[in-house]
This record gives C-alpha cells, structure tokens and sequence, in this order.
C-alpha cells in the first residue's frame, strides 16, 4: 500500500514539475518574443500611423498628381495613396450606416493623400518640418498626423525595454529557484532510497544518472509544452496586432523554441542533481526532517 503511495507520490510529483517548468519557459518565452520583437513592432506602429495631407477644392489634376510623385520620390514616405472625396463619402457612408451626402445636399468631404511614412521618419520634429513644408503649396487645407502618439511611442520605447530586460532577468532568478524547490521536493520521497545506495557503495554518479536522465526528459517535455503554448500565443494575438505573424522571422523563432527546450534541459537536469547531491550529504538522521 506505502509503495503504491510513493509510486503515486512521486508521479503526481514529476507531472508538477513539468506543467511549473512549462509554464515559467512559456512566460520566459513571451517575454523573450517581446525583446525579440520589440524594435519590429515599434518600427511597425510608426510606419502605420502616417499622416493626411487634405487638398482645397481649388486643387487640380495636376497639382495632386505633382504632389502625389513628389512624395513618392522622397526619402520618408513608405506608401502613398490618394484618396478623392467620393471614396472618402463611401467609407465614411459605410461605417456611419447612412448616406450623409444625401441628407446634407452635398458632400463636404475633402480630397486627400494617405501618407504611411518610414520609421525613421517618425519624430516629431521630422514631422513638423514635413507639415511645415507641405503647407507652403496654396492648394493644400490641411496637414494632419497623431502627435500624441508618435510622441509615446518615442518616449516610452526605451523604458518599455529596459524594464522588460530588468522584468525577465529577475524572472529567471525566480524561476530557476521554483523549479529548483519543486524538483527537490519531487525527490525527496526518494530520499532513503538514495541514501541507501550511497551507504552500499553507489558512487555519487551512478546515483545521481537516474534522476538526471528524469529531469531532462521533463525538460524536453516542458519545452515541447511551452513552444505550443508559445505558438498559440502568438495565433491569438494576432486578434489584437493583425500584421504580429507577418513580421517574425523564422529562423529566430526556431532558435527560441530551441533556446526554451535547452533551458528546461539545464534548469531540470541541473536542479535534480543538485538535489540529489543534497541528500547524499545530509546524515541519516537528518533524513527524517
């Protein structure tokens, strides 16, 4: 009845240390996909934020299209898209669910330039002296991009990284001696067991190989656990940031979900040797506390 006890004792025991070791790469893995991504996603954000250059009614044909080709041959748009007036009223008629034109007589809507600029481009002082420069030319109304948000994203990007670094730094400590507690409690109902090889003349690596050889075989199952876990984190938010697929590298993350497996190897494999050792330097009957 006691082995069968221990026997249970010992497999609900290891399943813990594979879902703890799973779920502490899967955090290290998020976090290490957001340093990964960090500067793609920010140069991703400022790329889409763009700005609007709306024309006056009195701007012909080819004052838009000398427009249009001017900034396209510049250095700081990445696309260019003219929108007329008439494609404005349809959108705008389409999210509002009620064609506007028709009860207002007319359509107020100006033509207007989508401008998605390069990253590098994305400081506010660039952009001003980009809004100052389109506003000489008479025809154009109106220049209009999101400061605030340009403004954010250049002034909190550093401080987002630094503490995320800080955050998983701290995280691996943590880690490392969680895994490293629930590992030697994992063995601990082994104890007697390794105590009493050791007395009959088992030398420490014949003992400790067992529970090496368990740890990394967990190890590798909880890497396994983390990637897929990792992979469906990266699916769902893709709800949240569409273009997040798009913009990973294949390469860095085969060599991430490599780096999870190899780190749940060493923490398991290395945590349960330790333990091991631990028990073999302690007197019998400290074994009993």
């Amino acid at each position: 009845m006691s082995k069968n006890v221990t026997k249970n004792n010992i497999k609900t025991s290891g399943i813990t240390v594979i879902i703890s070791l799973s779920l502490v790469l899967f955090m290290l893995g998020a976090l290490g996909l957001l340093i990964i991504n960090a500067n793609k996603l920010n140069k991703h954000f400022k790329e889409n934020i763009g700005f609007q250059v709306f024309l006056k009614d009195t701007a012909t044909s080819a004052q838009t299209d000398a427009l249009i080709q001017e900034i396209t041959n510049s250095n700081f748009a990445k696309t260019v898209t003219f929108i007329s007036k008439e494609q404005a009223a349809e959108k705008l008629k389409h999210d509002l669910g009620e064609d506007f034109v028709n009860f207002l007589g007319s359509n107020p809507l100006l033509n207007s330039i989508d401008i998605k600029i390069k990253a590098d481009f994305a400081v506010t002082d660039t952009l001003q002296l980009i809004e100052k420069t389109l506003l000489q030319k008479p025809f154009i109304k109106e220049v209009v991009y999101q400061k605030d948000m340009i403004n954010s994203l250049n002034k909190n990007t550093n401080a987002i990284a630094f503490f995320i670094l800080i955050f998983s730094g701290a995280l691996l400590i943590v880690a490392v001696a969680l895994i490293n507690n629930t590992i030697r409690l994992s063995i601990y109902a082994q104890r007697f067991l390794i105590r009493t090889m050791y007395l009959v003349g088992a030398t420490r690596h014949f003992i400790s190989k067992p529970f090496i050889f368990k740890g990394v075989k967990q190890g590798v199952i909880a890497g396994i656990l983390a990637s897929l876990l990792l992979v469906g984190f990266l699916i769902l938010s893709t709800k949240f940031i569409p273009d997040l697929l798009a913009i990973q590298d294949e390469n860095v993350l085969i060599l991430l979900f490599s780096g999870l497996l190899l780190l749940g190897i060493i923490i398991s494999a290395f945590s349960a040797y330790l333990s091991v050792l631990r028990y073999l330097r302690l007197k019998t009957a400290d074994l009993y506390f």
